[in-house]
């Protein structure tokens, strides 16, 4: 569903009139959290310095999607939405930081195509997230290699941009699997700039410590779905409550956790809209 500021103000007025007539706030905020707010989809744009970036490396543009979930709150025609919007960005490198499904592993099989139509100019790259261990990692996996997607795990590879190297890598789930970065930077060939695609954000306090990672990418937490104004996030998950939403600086490397696209039980989003994220690199 896309939501311009028309059908906004007529959906907060209609959730008003409820209110007024039941007298109970949270049945309007809920009917707002689950019938519009999950259906508002933000890109957030932010741009992230690199220390001695190539001319040919200015300005390229990382788009992420994280924590789709389909299936059974999050269907297949709100991903749809989604891809299109973050194709009409123009991007050159498509980041999935991981939960593709949410109760079934099989729901990939659904969902891999639909991200394949995604055509960047240098690639589809994931990683994988709790929610897809859970289920079946081997299921997941074997939807994203029918469709022809690069699933990273414990796993990188470096690619050419004009006259400069990028580094991609991925590493497993941090709260189920094994994540090994040494292993994900195995092949580094050197002094390149390094993005890393890293399910839950916090482990950022364990990769810290590898200087050759200069951006790590994740989801996991949602924002929250739910922020209270003056208080913020209701409740963060495991490995997710020190870097909960936006970008962070961790000594010198940067991270940036998207608040995803889909939701998990209860199906709620207020003041934590689904989000697309356009990430552009630039000289810093």
């Amino acid at each position: 569903m896309k939501l311009n500021r028309r059908t906004f103000i007529k959906g907060a007025a209609g959730l008003a009139a409820t209110t007024c007539l039941t007298g109970t706030a949270g049945v309007a905020a809920y009917q707002y959290g689950t019938n519009i707010e999950t259906h508002w989809l933000a890109v957030e744009k932010v741009q992230i310095p690199i220390k001695n970036l190539k001319p040919a490396l200015e300005g390229f543009k990382i788009v992420q999607l994280s924590d789709i979930h389909l299936h059974p709150f999050t269907q297949i025609e709100f991903i749809r939405e989604v891809v299109d919007t973050a194709q009409a960005l123009q991007p050159d490198l498509i980041a999935l930081t991981g939960d593709y499904v949410l109760e079934s592993a099989d729901s990939i099989f659904e969902l891999a195509p639909v991200l394949a139509t995604l055509n960047p100019t240098y690639g589809i790259y994931a990683s994988l997230g709790n929610h897809d261990l859970w289920t079946n990692a081997d299921t997941v996996r074997h939807g994203f290699a029918e469709s022809g997607l690069t699933l990273l795990r414990n796993e990188g590879l470096a690619f050419d941009v004009g006259n400069a190297q990028l580094f991609i890598a991925g590493v497993d789930d941090g709260w189920s699997g094994h994540p090994d970065l040494s292993a994900a930077l195995d092949t580094h060939p050197g002094d390149i700039p390094t993005i890393l695609l890293a399910h839950e954000p916090d482990l950022a306090d364990r990769f810290v410590a590898d200087k050759r990672v200069s951006l790590q990418l994740s989801g996991h937490t949602h924002g929250g779905q739910v922020r209270l104004p003056g208080k913020g996030p209701l409740i963060l998950p495991r490995l997710g409550k020190k870097y909960e939403l936006g970008l962070y600086r961790v000594e010198d490397l940067w991270v940036y956790t998207n608040r995803g696209v889909g939701v998990i039980g209860p199906p709620v989003r207020i003041n934590c809209r689904p989000e697309i994220t356009e990430l552009t690199l630039v000289a810093g």
